[in-house]
Protein backbone atom coordinates (compact mmCIF):
# COMPACT_ATOMS: atom_id res chain seq x y z
CA UNK A 1 0.00 0.00 0.00
CA UNK A 2 1.40 3.24 -0.88
CA UNK A 3 2.58 5.74 2.13
CA UNK A 4 0.05 8.70 1.28
CA UNK A 5 -3.13 5.52 0.89
CA UNK A 6 -1.96 4.37 4.88
CA UNK A 7 -2.94 7.64 5.90
CA UNK A 8 -6.18 8.19 3.80
CA UNK A 9 -6.99 4.42 5.27
CA UNK A 10 -6.11 5.47 8.50
CA UNK A 11 -8.04 8.30 8.14
CA UNK A 12 -11.29 6.35 7.05
CA UNK A 13 -11.17 4.20 9.52
CA UNK A 14 -10.38 6.07 12.65
CA UNK A 15 -7.62 3.63 13.09
CA UNK A 16 -5.46 6.93 15.12
CA UNK A 17 -3.14 4.85 16.80
CA UNK A 18 0.12 6.23 15.17
CA UNK A 19 3.43 7.06 17.84
CA UNK A 20 5.43 10.28 16.41
CA UNK A 21 9.23 9.57 16.59
CA UNK A 22 11.56 11.51 18.95
CA UNK A 23 13.34 12.69 16.13
CA UNK A 24 10.47 14.48 14.29
CA UNK A 25 10.00 16.40 17.35
CA UNK A 26 12.88 17.12 18.02
CA UNK A 27 13.90 18.76 14.47
CA UNK A 28 10.75 20.37 14.51
CA UNK A 29 10.67 22.32 18.11
CA UNK A 30 14.24 23.32 17.43
CA UNK A 31 13.53 25.24 14.56
CA UNK A 32 11.12 27.35 16.93
CA UNK A 33 13.88 27.36 19.83
CA UNK A 34 16.22 28.92 17.14
CA UNK A 35 14.05 31.58 16.34
CA UNK A 36 12.88 32.32 19.89
CA UNK A 37 14.78 30.81 22.32
CA UNK A 38 12.27 31.78 25.08
CA UNK A 39 8.57 30.23 22.67
CA UNK A 40 7.78 27.68 25.68
CA UNK A 41 9.35 29.76 28.87
CA UNK A 42 7.02 30.54 31.48
CA UNK A 43 4.58 28.47 29.82
CA UNK A 44 2.27 25.92 30.53
CA UNK A 45 2.57 22.74 27.21
CA UNK A 46 -0.64 20.51 27.39
CA UNK A 47 0.09 17.36 25.16
CA UNK A 48 -3.86 16.45 25.01
CA UNK A 49 -3.70 13.09 22.74
CA UNK A 50 -0.74 11.25 24.49
CA UNK A 51 -0.01 8.09 26.03
CA UNK A 52 2.32 9.27 28.41
CA UNK A 53 3.90 5.99 29.29
CA UNK A 54 4.78 5.57 25.33
CA UNK A 55 4.51 8.74 23.88
CA UNK A 56 7.67 10.80 22.49
CA UNK A 57 6.55 14.38 23.26
CA UNK A 58 5.94 13.55 26.99
CA UNK A 59 9.59 12.15 26.96
CA UNK A 60 10.68 14.99 24.74
CA UNK A 61 8.97 17.82 26.76
CA UNK A 62 10.06 16.35 30.42
CA UNK A 63 13.29 15.74 29.35
CA UNK A 64 14.04 19.63 28.21
CA UNK A 65 11.63 21.15 30.97
CA UNK A 66 14.76 22.97 32.44
CA UNK A 67 16.06 24.08 29.09
CA UNK A 68 12.88 25.21 27.49
CA UNK A 69 12.23 26.87 31.24
CA UNK A 70 8.80 25.48 31.10
CA UNK A 71 6.28 26.47 34.26
CA UNK A 72 4.52 23.21 33.71
CA UNK A 73 3.68 19.72 31.48
CA UNK A 74 0.26 18.30 31.22
CA UNK A 75 -0.02 15.04 29.43
CA UNK A 76 -3.22 13.40 29.02
CA UNK A 77 -4.43 9.28 27.54
CA UNK A 78 -7.26 7.87 26.11
CA UNK A 79 -8.67 5.28 27.81
CA UNK A 80 -8.01 1.89 25.88
CA UNK A 81 -11.30 0.94 25.91
CA UNK A 82 -12.59 4.04 24.17
CA UNK A 83 -10.13 3.52 21.45
CA UNK A 84 -10.94 2.33 18.11
CA UNK A 85 -7.85 0.67 17.76
CA UNK A 86 -8.18 -2.71 19.61
CA UNK A 87 -4.97 -4.54 20.89
CA UNK A 88 -3.25 -7.05 23.35
CA UNK A 89 -3.03 -3.92 25.95
CA UNK A 90 -1.42 -4.64 28.96
CA UNK A 91 -0.74 -1.76 31.29
CA UNK A 92 3.10 -0.75 32.16
CA UNK A 93 5.18 -1.06 34.83
CA UNK A 94 5.38 2.06 35.40
CA UNK A 95 1.57 1.64 36.36
CA UNK A 96 1.45 -1.70 38.02
CA UNK A 97 4.18 -0.90 40.62
CA UNK A 98 2.76 2.49 41.62
CA UNK A 99 0.24 2.35 44.71
CA UNK A 100 -2.24 3.70 43.04
CA UNK A 101 -3.12 1.46 40.47
CA UNK A 102 -6.44 0.29 39.73
CA UNK A 103 -7.00 -2.41 37.04
CA UNK A 104 -10.28 -1.41 36.59
CA UNK A 105 -10.05 1.62 36.32
CA UNK A 106 -6.80 1.57 33.95
CA UNK A 107 -9.20 0.24 31.18
CA UNK A 108 -11.88 2.90 31.39
CA UNK A 109 -10.15 6.07 32.91
CA UNK A 110 -7.79 8.37 31.21
CA UNK A 111 -4.91 8.99 32.71
CA UNK A 112 -2.82 12.42 33.61
CA UNK A 113 0.62 12.71 34.17
CA UNK A 114 2.08 16.41 34.90
CA UNK A 115 5.42 17.78 35.63
CA UNK A 116 6.11 21.12 37.57
CA UNK A 117 8.29 20.73 40.59
CA UNK A 118 11.16 18.25 41.51
CA UNK A 119 9.58 15.30 43.37
CA UNK A 120 12.80 13.30 43.43
CA UNK A 121 14.89 16.12 45.07
CA UNK A 122 17.50 15.59 43.29
CA UNK A 123 18.04 19.17 42.48
CA UNK A 124 16.77 19.23 39.07
CA UNK A 125 13.29 18.97 37.81
CA UNK A 126 13.13 16.19 34.94
CA UNK A 127 10.50 13.06 33.52
CA UNK A 128 11.66 11.43 36.69
CA UNK A 129 9.45 13.76 38.24
CA UNK A 130 6.42 13.21 36.60
CA UNK A 131 3.49 12.59 38.46
CA UNK A 132 0.18 10.63 37.28
CA UNK A 133 -3.47 10.00 38.38
CA UNK A 134 -6.40 8.23 36.60
CA UNK A 135 -8.84 11.08 34.97
CA UNK A 136 -12.40 11.48 36.30
CA UNK A 137 -13.28 10.37 32.43
CA UNK A 138 -11.91 8.48 29.55
CA UNK A 139 -10.00 11.77 28.63
CA UNK A 140 -11.48 12.85 25.53
CA UNK A 141 -10.39 15.63 24.49
CA UNK A 142 -13.74 17.07 23.84
CA UNK A 143 -14.94 16.07 27.25
CA UNK A 144 -15.37 19.44 30.27
CA UNK A 145 -12.29 17.78 31.95
CA UNK A 146 -9.70 18.07 29.17
CA UNK A 147 -11.12 21.41 28.03
CA UNK A 148 -10.28 22.92 31.77
CA UNK A 149 -7.11 21.63 31.08
CA UNK A 150 -6.96 23.21 27.25
CA UNK A 151 -7.79 26.47 28.79
CA UNK A 152 -4.96 26.69 31.54
CA UNK A 153 -2.37 25.63 28.83
CA UNK A 154 -0.32 28.56 26.86
CA UNK A 155 0.20 25.88 24.03
CA UNK A 156 -0.55 22.94 22.94
CA UNK A 157 1.60 20.14 21.00
CA UNK A 158 0.22 16.42 20.42
CA UNK A 159 -0.35 14.33 17.07
CA UNK A 160 -4.25 14.41 17.35
CA UNK A 161 -6.47 11.49 15.84
CA UNK A 162 -6.77 11.76 12.04
CA UNK A 163 -10.01 11.15 11.73
CA UNK A 164 -11.00 14.15 14.28
CA UNK A 165 -8.37 16.60 12.85
CA UNK A 166 -11.07 19.44 12.25
CA UNK A 167 -12.65 18.89 15.66
CA UNK A 168 -9.37 19.08 17.07
CA UNK A 169 -8.30 22.06 15.27
CA UNK A 170 -11.70 24.56 15.82
CA UNK A 171 -11.25 22.83 19.63
CA UNK A 172 -8.18 24.69 19.70
CA UNK A 173 -9.16 28.05 17.64
CA UNK A 174 -11.73 28.51 19.96
CA UNK A 175 -9.75 28.26 23.31
CA UNK A 176 -7.06 30.86 21.01
CA UNK A 177 -4.05 28.70 22.21
CA UNK A 178 -0.54 28.26 20.35
CA UNK A 179 -0.40 24.84 19.18
CA UNK A 180 1.70 22.94 17.25
CA UNK A 181 0.31 19.58 16.10
CA UNK A 182 0.67 17.07 12.78
CA UNK A 183 -2.04 16.70 10.29
CA UNK A 184 -2.42 15.37 6.88
CA UNK A 185 -1.05 18.12 3.78
CA UNK A 186 -4.82 17.38 2.65
CA UNK A 187 -6.60 19.53 5.49
CA UNK A 188 -5.34 22.98 4.44
CA UNK A 189 -8.00 22.38 1.60
CA UNK A 190 -10.47 21.25 4.49
CA UNK A 191 -13.21 23.87 4.87
CA UNK A 192 -12.36 24.63 8.27
CA UNK A 193 -8.95 25.05 8.00
CA UNK A 194 -8.02 26.68 4.64
CA UNK A 195 -9.43 30.29 5.61
CA UNK A 196 -7.35 30.13 8.54
CA UNK A 197 -4.63 29.69 6.76
CA UNK A 198 -5.57 32.31 3.87
CA UNK A 199 -6.01 34.74 6.95
CA UNK A 200 -2.58 33.90 8.37
CA UNK A 201 -3.91 32.76 11.44
CA UNK A 202 -2.56 29.46 11.03
CA UNK A 203 0.41 28.14 8.84
CA UNK A 204 2.73 24.96 7.44
CA UNK A 205 5.97 24.22 10.47
CA UNK A 206 8.88 22.73 9.17
CA UNK A 207 9.64 18.97 8.63
CA UNK A 208 7.26 18.00 5.75
CA UNK A 209 6.77 14.69 3.63
CA UNK A 210 6.85 11.21 4.93
CA UNK A 211 7.44 10.28 8.49
CA UNK A 212 8.10 7.13 9.89
CA UNK A 213 5.52 6.25 13.11
CA UNK A 214 5.25 3.55 15.40
CA UNK A 215 2.50 1.72 16.22
CA UNK A 216 0.96 0.32 19.20
CA UNK A 217 2.29 -3.19 18.22
CA UNK A 218 6.00 -1.96 17.94
CA UNK A 219 5.94 -2.23 14.59
CA UNK A 220 6.90 1.10 11.87
CA UNK A 221 4.65 2.17 9.32
CA UNK A 222 5.85 5.55 6.94
CA UNK A 223 2.88 8.25 5.86
CA UNK A 224 3.36 10.61 2.98
CA UNK A 225 1.95 13.25 2.82
CA UNK A 226 2.06 14.57 6.72
CA UNK A 227 3.30 17.66 8.07
CA UNK A 228 2.87 20.18 10.91
CA UNK A 229 0.62 22.74 11.51
CA UNK A 230 1.02 26.02 13.86
CA UNK A 231 0.28 29.57 14.66
CA UNK A 232 4.05 29.72 16.51
CA UNK A 233 6.42 32.08 14.65
CA UNK A 234 9.41 30.53 12.71
CA UNK A 235 12.48 31.79 11.03
CA UNK A 236 11.83 30.21 7.21
CA UNK A 237 8.45 31.48 7.21
CA UNK A 238 10.24 34.88 6.68
CA UNK A 239 12.64 33.90 3.97
CA UNK A 240 11.47 34.80 0.72
CA UNK A 241 11.42 32.30 -1.99
CA UNK A 242 14.14 32.65 -4.70
CA UNK A 243 13.11 32.98 -7.70
CA UNK A 244 13.84 33.53 -11.63
CA UNK A 245 12.28 35.96 -13.82
CA UNK A 246 9.77 34.75 -16.38
CA UNK A 247 12.31 34.79 -19.24
CA UNK A 248 14.95 33.04 -17.20
CA UNK A 249 12.47 30.51 -16.06
CA UNK A 250 11.58 30.30 -20.08
CA UNK A 251 14.95 29.91 -21.03
CA UNK A 252 16.82 28.16 -18.13
CA UNK A 253 14.16 25.82 -16.25
CA UNK A 254 15.00 22.41 -15.17
CA UNK A 255 11.13 21.89 -15.53
CA UNK A 256 10.03 20.60 -19.56
CA UNK A 257 6.77 21.88 -19.21
CA UNK A 258 8.54 25.03 -18.72
CA UNK A 259 11.67 25.16 -20.78
CA UNK A 260 11.27 26.83 -24.21
CA UNK A 261 7.77 27.37 -23.94
CA UNK A 262 4.84 29.84 -23.01
CA UNK A 263 3.21 29.14 -18.88
CA UNK A 264 -0.44 28.75 -19.75
CA UNK A 265 -3.28 31.06 -19.12
CA UNK A 266 -6.81 30.05 -17.19
CA UNK A 267 -9.54 29.86 -19.11
CA UNK A 268 -11.89 30.33 -16.54
CA UNK A 269 -9.76 32.67 -14.28
CA UNK A 270 -7.30 35.45 -14.82
CA UNK A 271 -4.28 33.44 -13.71
CA UNK A 272 -1.18 31.75 -15.12
CA UNK A 273 -0.96 27.92 -14.12
CA UNK A 274 2.56 27.18 -12.74
CA UNK A 275 2.79 23.93 -12.00
CA UNK A 276 5.96 24.02 -9.49
CA UNK A 277 7.08 26.22 -6.93
CA UNK A 278 10.46 27.11 -8.32
CA UNK A 279 8.87 28.00 -11.55
CA UNK A 280 7.06 31.03 -10.32
CA UNK A 281 8.36 33.98 -11.96
CA UNK A 282 9.66 37.23 -9.74
CA UNK A 283 8.46 39.34 -11.78
CA UNK A 284 5.08 38.18 -12.88
CA UNK A 285 2.74 41.10 -11.28
CA UNK A 286 -1.02 38.85 -11.78
CA UNK A 287 -2.75 36.06 -10.48
CA UNK A 288 -0.99 32.56 -10.28
CA UNK A 289 -1.92 28.98 -9.92
CA UNK A 290 0.31 27.10 -7.59
CA UNK A 291 0.88 23.28 -6.10
CA UNK A 292 -0.49 23.41 -2.35
CA UNK A 293 3.06 22.42 -1.81
CA UNK A 294 3.71 26.52 -1.79
CA UNK A 295 2.48 26.37 1.27
CA UNK A 296 5.98 24.92 2.64
CA UNK A 297 7.92 27.74 1.19
CA UNK A 298 5.34 30.79 1.71
CA UNK A 299 6.48 33.82 2.73
CA UNK A 300 3.44 36.63 3.98
CA UNK A 301 5.81 39.51 3.05
CA UNK A 302 5.96 38.18 -0.72
CA UNK A 303 2.96 36.85 -1.59
CA UNK A 304 -1.19 37.41 -0.66
CA UNK A 305 -2.86 34.16 -0.98
CA UNK A 306 -6.62 34.70 -2.56
CA UNK A 307 -8.13 31.56 -2.62
CA UNK A 308 -8.37 27.89 -3.41
CA UNK A 309 -9.95 27.44 -6.99
CA UNK A 310 -11.69 24.35 -6.61
CA UNK A 311 -15.56 23.65 -6.35
CA UNK A 312 -17.56 25.77 -4.05
CA UNK A 313 -14.20 27.84 -3.40
CA UNK A 314 -13.27 28.33 -6.83
CA UNK A 315 -16.96 29.83 -6.96
CA UNK A 316 -16.88 32.27 -4.57
CA UNK A 317 -13.40 33.92 -5.95
CA UNK A 318 -15.58 34.15 -9.09
CA UNK A 319 -13.99 31.21 -11.89
CA UNK A 320 -16.60 31.12 -14.35
CA UNK A 321 -18.47 28.12 -14.83
CA UNK A 322 -17.07 26.25 -18.28
CA UNK A 323 -18.99 25.18 -21.44
CA UNK A 324 -20.94 21.99 -21.51
CA UNK A 325 -19.30 20.82 -24.38
CA UNK A 326 -15.71 20.45 -22.42
CA UNK A 327 -17.48 17.80 -20.03
CA UNK A 328 -17.99 15.44 -22.33
CA UNK A 329 -13.85 16.21 -22.84
CA UNK A 330 -13.55 16.21 -19.73
CA UNK A 331 -15.81 14.37 -17.24
CA UNK A 332 -13.72 15.52 -13.79
CA UNK A 333 -14.20 19.03 -14.77
CA UNK A 334 -16.61 20.76 -11.96
CA UNK A 335 -17.64 24.45 -11.91
CA UNK A 336 -15.27 25.95 -10.00
CA UNK A 337 -12.28 24.19 -11.04
CA UNK A 338 -9.66 25.92 -12.60
CA UNK A 339 -8.80 24.91 -15.97
CA UNK A 340 -6.63 25.53 -19.09
CA UNK A 341 -6.67 24.15 -23.06
CA UNK A 342 -3.91 21.82 -24.14
CA UNK A 343 -2.64 22.53 -27.68
CA UNK A 344 -5.75 20.69 -29.19
CA UNK A 345 -7.67 21.87 -27.25
CA UNK A 346 -8.50 19.48 -24.09
CA UNK A 347 -9.49 20.70 -20.83
CA UNK A 348 -6.45 20.06 -18.47
CA UNK A 349 -7.54 20.34 -14.98
CA UNK A 350 -4.41 20.87 -12.78
CA UNK A 351 -3.86 19.31 -9.62
CA UNK A 352 -4.33 21.17 -6.31
CA UNK A 353 -3.61 25.01 -6.59
CA UNK A 354 -3.71 27.67 -4.76
CA UNK A 355 -4.62 31.42 -6.39
CA UNK A 356 -1.68 33.77 -5.16
CA UNK A 357 -0.24 36.89 -5.97
CA UNK A 358 2.86 38.99 -5.48
CA UNK A 359 3.00 41.57 -2.56
CA UNK A 360 2.94 44.71 -4.15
Amino acid sequence: MAKNENLSSAKNAKNDEFYTQYADIQKEVNAYLEYNPDVFRGKTVLLPCDDPEWSNFTKFFAQNFENFGLKKLISTSYAIESKNYKSDWQPTLFETENPIFNADKSRVKGKIFILDHDTNQNGKIDIDDLEWNYMEGDGDFRSPEVKKLRDEADVIVTNPPFSLFREFMAWIMEAEKSFLILGNMNAISYKEIFPLIKQNKIWLGIVSGVKEYKRPNGESQKMGNTNWFTNLDHGRRHQPIQLMTMADNIKFSKHDEIRGKNYRHYENYDAIDIPYTDAIPSDFEGNMGVPITFLDKYCPEQFEIIGHPHGDYGLEIGLTPFPKYLKKLNKGLRNGDLYYLDNEGNPILPYRRILIRKKQ
